[in-house]
Order: C-alpha cells, then sequence, then structure tokens
C-alpha cells in the first residue's frame, strides 16, 4: 500500500515539478488540487505522509495520500472535533486524545484555562516529528507543560493504564478507516465497549471524527459509527460541517452517559468563561444548529443497522496521488 502511493508523488525524480496532487474519492470521482509543489514527504512504519503548498488551501497534510488538513481551513475540523465535547462537559480536568499526531486537536484542547492534563497518544512517531517539523502553528502546543505526548497504540495505551486511571474527555482524532490502515480496529463496539468507556470518568464524554457526513457520503462511514456508539453509550449525537479543503461535509460523534444539553446561550457562556482567546468557527449558535441534520442524513442515522466489528468494518475508499 505504501510504494504504490510514495511512487506517484515523484514526477521524473523531482517532487517539486508536480503540478496537481488527485485525491481518489471513489472509483469514477477524483478531486484536484493545484499544486504550487510538494514541500516534503516521507514513508513510515504505518503510512505514507506529504505535505503539499496548494494554490488554494496552502500548506495541507496528506496522509496515505488522503487530504487530513489544509492551513486555510483546519481550524473549522479541529474546533469542530475538540471544543463541542469540553464545553458539554460541566468541570473538565483531563483529556486523552487517540491520534492526533499534527498537533491541532492538543493546541484547541489547551486553549481551555481549567484543563490540567492532554495526554496525546499516536503510534506513529515519524508523523509526530514530521508534524513537529513543518507545522509552525502547533509548536507552542507541543511544548507546551501540560502536554503528554505518548507514542503507542492507544488501545495498548488505554490498557496499560488500568482503571485507576481515568478521563473527562476521549476523543478519537484518528485517521479514517481504511483497509490494511493502522486504526480502524479503535472504531469498533469491542473496542468502545471494553476499553474505552471504562476509561471515562463520572460525566465523561467520547467525541470522535466520523468521516464524510454529505448527502452522498455520509453511508461510508458516518452512519455506521453513530449506529455503533448508540449500542455503547445511552446519549449520541451526531453533528457535521462542511470543510471546505475536504470538498464535503465533515462528521463527528459524541457520546456519553449523562444526556447532552445543548444550548446557544450555556455554550457562549461557556466560551467566554473557559477558553483563552477567540474561536475562528465556532459558537453558541453554530454549534446547537450543527447537530440538526438533513432529513436525509437523519434518516440514514437512524436507519443505519451496522455496528463495526473488527470482522465486518467499513472503509473509506482511495489513495491520492500528485501528477
Amino acid at each position: 500500500m505504501g510504494e504504490a502511493v510514495k511512487d506517484v508523488f515523484f514526477i521524473n525524480g523531482n517532487s517539486t515539478q508536480a503540478n496537481w496532487f488527485e485525491e481518489e474519492v471513489d472509483d469514477d470521482l477524483k478531486i484536484c488540487y493545484s499544486l504550487n509543489s510538494v514541500l516534503h514527504q516521507g514513508t513510515s512504519k504505518y503510512q505514507d505522509i506529504a505535505l503539499l503548498d496548494t494554490k488554494h488551501f496552502g500548506k495541507a497534510l496528506l496522509i496515505d495520500g488522503k487530504m487530513q488538513s489544509s492551513e486555510m481551513d483546519e481550524f473549522i475540523y479541529h474546533e469542530c472535533l475538540i471544543h463541542p465535547a469540553l464545553l458539554c462537559h460541566p468541570k473538565p480536568k483531563t483529556v486523552f486524545i487517540m491520534g492526533g499526531g499534527e498537533g491541532s486537536a492538543a493546541r484547541e484542547a489547551l486553549k481551555h484555562k481549567a484543563l490540567q492534563r492532554v495526554v496525546m497518544c499516536d503510534i506513529d512517531e515519524e508523523v509526530v516529528d514530521f508534524c513537529r517539523r513543518h507545522l509552525t502553528a502547533n509548536r507552542e502546543a507541543f511544548a507546551n507543560e501540560k502536554l503528554c505526548l505518548i507514542i503507542n497504540d492507544a488501545k495498548e495505551e488505554l490498557l496499560k493504564r488500568g482503571n485507576e486511571e481515568k478521563y473527562d474527555i476521549i476523543v478519537g482524532d484518528l485517521a479514517d478507516p481504511m483497509e490494511g490502515g493502522p486504526c480502524y480496529q479503535l472504531y469498533t463496539k469491542s473496542f468502545y465497549e471494553a476499553v474505552l468507556k471504562p476509561k471515562l470518568h463520572c460525566h465523561g464524554i467520547f467525541v470522535t471524527q466520523a468521516g464524510p457526513a454529505g448527502v452522498l457520503t455520509h453511508k461510508e462511514v458516518f452512519s455506521s459509527i453513530y449506529n455503533t456508539l448508540k449500542h455503547v453509550f445511552k446519549y449520541v449525537i451526531a453533528y457535521t460541517a462542511h470543510v471546505p479543503s475536504f470538498v464535503d461535509t465533515w462528521g463527528w460523534v459524541m457520546a456519553s452517559d449523562e444526556p447532552f444539553v445543548l444550548n446557544a446561550q450555556l455554550m457562549n457562556k461557556r466560551i467566554g468563561e473557559r477558553i483563552n482567546g477567540e474561536l475562528l468557527y465556532l459558537n453558541g449558535e453554530s454549534l446547537v444548529s450543527s447537530a440538526t441534520l438533513n432529513k436525509c442524513v437523519r434518516r440514514s442515522l437512524l436507519e443505519e443497522t451496522h455496528v463495526y466489528t473488527e470482522e465486518n468494518a467499513r472503509f473509506i475508499h482511495g489513495h491520492g496521488r500528485a501528477c
């Protein structure tokens, strides 16, 4: 898998000659991004890594040929991933981030004044080192004394910590579930039930990125992740936002055994009291509206029957290439 992606990034032996990046969304659909150059590229034990200079979205991070974030709009994805769960929790002190190697999820979490500890656990040290070197926006987060960076498989790390160490918030900032990829098992019912949920404090909240959530794409993995979490937690909320560089609506799912209170006035109050600096995308009103799904997607979530297991997983399609 790695070799196929690695080979096509180089054109005549010189990566700076690449003019376009193609991401294959389906067998008959590709998205193209015009490039200034391929800035950096590498292959780790687990996945292929590239940093592109795109003409429209600025610097963009790719993992296994899939767009992960771009400097022009990554704040949308990461604010939506981190802040809703932290704002819904009555008094969060500790956060465990599964994945998050680029550091942006930790950066957003560390904006919360009352947090005492943020643990970021990513399996791929080369991705973390790559991002520390090249993504300057997150250097302060990596240097923050509240951040505990661990290189390990998130499942192994949670199991190793035992039942005595629990967290207020656990975040799944994982790559999309891809066949042969390193993390699809962290979307399964058995993982949520036996490993993750016991590591949450009372009032604890789990939130995960959940893949494309557009009218034409939400059945790939979004509806299944939502349904799987409904089999594990009493209260589950799906919410979405448009991320321009992904060329789609994106989805996240929050889950807890305590009910959520999504109130715009309360959320705005907590944003003002709890967060250092100003959020660029989220406010109380947009947070509440993000959980109001269109009729098509909402119906699919309610009718979904698929549950993620290691033997019966759903996967995101395709790789990307520069040409």
